[in-house]
């Protein structure tokens, strides 16, 4: 058998904090006790967000910790055409299409139908779109496409649960409701989802599937605020022909008000702890992990 392959995945968009260096420091023990390796990925497709500072601090961060990772660590802005080679894939199986509305249009759109009745809302708590790009005619597609118009591109859901049929994976952690073992996945929960932008040829749910295949992840060990997005990846999965992993999702490391911890928080912050001449050892104390 192959070592198992573990990886952490942070976007460069903020310091670390105390629920990164849980997941970081959880998928290095686990590597190491399985004689396994411990991959670092840099997923910084977000040019307005991601800053090279962010990406230097985390590099700096987790060497403080004590962790060492296979090098180079992969950035994902250095491999778009992998995304797009995917992306291409799915357009042409006729399960990707365009939407032309901006975030405002939609939610009026959705507040309208709101007047009426409750409308569904996907596992984080937002409102499903629509779907009205589905209903536009090849031609006014064409027309939009042509004008330059900003787009997002989104998975016709419906259409791709029928094309890849029941699926499930594999919890060796445990999900929100203590769920574990074979769970079933329910991406159509999801809706249309957006899987790339005009100026963008991914997303994250795209792009994190293609670098687990990519990369050979075979434990995909993260939080549990990600367990219900592992349907959309066990999605993308089968309709890319992709190798599924085996998922752990972990207990998130949470504020004195029961809050999940945000990059924002310098209270909780790796590097606002060092400073105040907290250890690596004190930080594995406060998390859990000693």
């Amino acid at each position: 058998m192959p070592p198992a392959v573990f990886r952490f995945a942070p976007s460069p968009n903020g310091y670390l904090h105390l629920g990164h260096a849980f997941s970081a420091m959880l998928n290095a023990d686990l590597a190491r006790v399985s004689g396994g390796r411990f991959l670092l990925r840099i997923e910084d497709i977000d040019p307005t967000r991601c800053r090279p500072e962010f990406e230097a601090a985390i590099y700096e961060d987790l060497a403080w910790l004590g962790l060492s990772w296979e090098r180079p660590a992969r950035r994902q802005s250095e491999h778009l055409s992998d995304y797009r080679d995917a992306l291409e894939r799915l357009v042409a199986r006729g399960l990707v299409y365009p939407s032309f509305e901006s975030r405002a249009e939609i939610t009026r759109a959705i507040a309208e139908q709101e007047k009426k009745a409750p409308w569904p809302r996907d596992p984080d708590g937002a409102p499903l779109y629509p779907g009205t790009a589905r209903s536009l005619t090849p031609e006014e597609r064409s027309r939009l496409l042509q004008s330059g118009a900003p787009y997002a591109l989104r998975l016709d859901m419906a259409m791709a649960c029928r094309t890849a049929g029941p699926l499930s994976w594999t919890e060796r952690g445990q999900g929100p409701r203590g769920e574990t073992g074979t769970v079933t996945a329910d991406p159509a929960a999801w809706g249309d989802i957006i899987i790339a932008r005009k100026e963008t040829p991914t997303s994250y749910h795209l792009a994190v599937v293609v670098d687990d295949a990519v990369q050979g992840v075979s434990e995909v060990v993260r939080g549990q605020d990600l367990f219900w997005s592992t349907s959309v990846h066990r999605l993308l999965q089968e309709l890319l022909g992709l190798p599924q992993a085996a998922y752990r999702h972990h207990r998130l490391i949470r504020d004195a008000a029961g809050q999940k911890l945000s990059k924002s928080t310098d209270a909780s912050g790796v590097r606002e702890l060092r400073a105040a001449g907290v250890s690596p050892a004190d930080i594995r104390r406060r998390i859990g992990l000693a």
